[in-house]
């Protein structure tokens, strides 16, 4: 799957995503920094990625009158290793039909 990681997604929830052999992009590293919400998750749908965010208010509104990819909001836990354990389990138990054009939460 090809994932677009949004600013406020910790790194190292990318390395695990390559790790396990999926695409990632950051959003720094493809649109301006000033880049609003609604332009972010039109380049995730216009490029195919599934867009990874800790935004859900925002994210969860946009999607409900914009088409996406897909989103997966990352829900904040106490440590990286248990925000990296739900992804991969949401992944693992979802699959791509299950994660593209929905929206999830790990």
């Amino acid at each position: 799957m090809t994932f677009l990681l949004d600013h406020d997604v910790p790194d190292d929830l990318g390395y695990s995503l390559l790790a396990l052999g999926h695409v990632v992009a950051h959003v720094r590293d493809v649109l301006p920094i000033t880049s609003p919400d609604a332009e972010v998750l039109r380049y995730a749908n216009e490029q195919g990625y599934i867009l990874l965010t800790c935004n859900r208010d925002d994210f969860l509104e946009l999607a409900s009158s914009n088409p996406h990819a897909g989103i997966i909001v990352i829900i904040r836990r106490k440590t990286r290793a248990a925000e990296r354990a739900a992804l991969v389990q949401l992944l693992d138990k979802a699959g791509e039909s299950g994660i593209s054009g929905n929206i999830n939460f790990a």
